[in-house]
């Protein structure tokens, strides 16, 4: 397929300059998303997740192109008493006149912020230093949720409130928390999140100068392994070096999951062969913050660790902590371990291999008990259709840079579960997000010139959208 003509000049003028007029109202409006502390995670307070939800309907309203927007949830799992999940907004506008439909997704939920004292300013109270804004959300993914508003409303005012353009907004409120209800909430508004072009906006950029299209990412497994030696604590002094603990058991245990390099060396977990752009070791360190001295692991080329190749990760631990340590063998212990595959591979037959892999190397014959798993899979975008040549274009005019194709360490299972659903949909995975963002993380982060970039991108795509025939 022949590229597309170039963005008329005047429409990315005036594009351009209403996304830098409405920019201080889009961070101002960020910034109040942002200090609604939506966490979704089950052991946290739901009512801020709804009130999230709620100010985001609000500006979507607001906006005064919809025909249809509500605050929705679906229920988790099957059956009459199943639970619902988070609160969902979700917005439509009919096409016309034979133009696609573009859905755009994100999410209004967060991570939980950690402690304060880790924070340089409080997690949910916005804060600006320098070129940067601070908070728990203000990146992952309150400014996905935001860039989609503010390139709506350039948008409208730039072509009028009469466009053809078929449009639907899905602002999900369970992302952080495995999107449990996904799949039902898609099966019940299945019509009106039907779409020709689907962007996610939940991925990040290659630098703060240059744009990113992702077009692979790895899938996960989670789960919590439990190891168990003892039926009771026992005496360290009497019982020691006769009984292996549950600490000692689970240690070793976990170290078969690594090769001496530290890649990964559990059977059936497997790889995939893509090139890669250079990547030194020295821009790593730096983005990822190694510490001097520290070496890092696996095989391969750099990207290709991040973003074809499995990693496992111990993510937490529940033992005795050190302060309340006493002189006992320890009966059991639990870890939670998060496992990325390569994209191609399916998240049920990861596991399968993670779980054999444990319970056949599992010393001194010590219980092995796995619940609470999780799994979802990776995702490869068909670079071919005419959405990714059109959502590239629309980036070079926003940042004046061509785009990079990119993998992403990171995991977004409900991707697989669209592309079930809407397998004619064409799959964008876009980002508002640098790799000095620190999702997830302490002083979370976003920069306000790739935010202000990426809602004029979204505005470009919009508008050559609404002129496709």
């Amino acid at each position: 397929m022949s590229s597309p003509a170039a963005t008329r000049p005047e429409l990315l003028q005036t594009l351009r300059e209403s996304v830098a007029g409405g920019f201080p109202v889009a961070v101002a409006e960020l910034s109040k998303l942002v200090r609604i502390p939506s966490v979704s995670w089950a052991a946290f307070d739901p009512q801020p997740v709804s009130e999230s939800a709620d100010a985001v309907a609000a500006l979507v309203t607001g906006l005064g192109v919809f025909e249809t927007v509500q605050v929705a949830r679906a229920p988790i799992g099957t059956g009459a008493d199943a639970p619902l999940g988070q609160p969902a907004v979700l917005a439509t506008r009919a096409a016309r006149n034979g133009r696609p439909t573009i859905l755009l997704y994100a999410h209004h939920d967060v991570q939980p912020p950690g402690k304060d004292e880790d924070w340089d300013s409080l997690p949910f109270e916005p804060t600006v230093r320098g070129d940067r804004l601070y908070g728990r959300g203000a990146a992952d993914d309150k400014a996905g949720v935001m860039a989609h508003i503010a390139a709506i409303r350039s948008f409208v005012e730039t072509v009028g409130s009469d466009f053809d353009l078929g449009l639907a907004l899905f602002i999900e409120g369970e992302e952080e928390f495995g999107s449990r209800s996904f799949t039902n909430f898609l099966s019940a508004h299945r019509a009106e999140l039907a779409a020709d072009v689907i962007v996610v906006a939940d991925s990040d950029n290659w630098d703060v100068d240059t744009p990113a299209l992702t077009v692979g990412l790895r899938g996960n497994v989670t789960f919590r392994l439990t190891v168990s030696t003892l039926e009771h604590a026992s005496h360290s002094g009497m019982f020691g070096g006769a009984v292996p603990d549950g600490m000692l058991a689970a240690i070793r245990l976990l170290a078969t999951l690594h090769a001496e390099d530290g890649s990964v060396a559990v059977e059936g977990l497997s790889s995939r062969e893509a090139a890669t752009p250079d990547y030194p070791e020295e821009q790593l360190r730096h983005e990822a913050a190694l510490l001097e001295g520290v070496a890092p692991i696996g095989s391969g080329t750099i990207l290709s660790r991040l973003w074809s190749k499995p990693a496992i990760t111990v993510t937490g631990i529940d033992a005795p902590s050190v302060g309340n340590a006493s002189n006992t063998l320890s009966p059991s212990v639990s870890v939670k371990i998060s496992a990325r595959i390569a994209p191609g591979q399916q998240g049920t037959e990861a596991f399968a291999a993670l779980e054999s892999h444990l319970r056949s190397n599992a010393p001194f014959g010590a219980h092995i008990e796995i619940d609470d798993v999780d799994t979802g899979n990776g995702f490869l975008v068909d670079t071919s259709g005419w959405a990714v040549t059109e959502a590239k274009t629309s980036m070079t005019d926003a940042w004046g840079v061509e785009a990079v194709e990119t993998g992403i360490g990171g995991s977004i299972p409900f991707i697989a579960d669209l592309v079930e659903m809407f397998p004619a949909a064409q799959i964008l995975v876009t980002g508002v997000e640098d790799p000095d963002s620190r999702a997830h993380s302490p002083n979370e982060s976003l920069h306000l010139g790739v935010f202000q970039r990426a809602i004029l991108t979204e505005a470009v795509l919009l508008a050559r959208l609404n002129e496709r025939q």
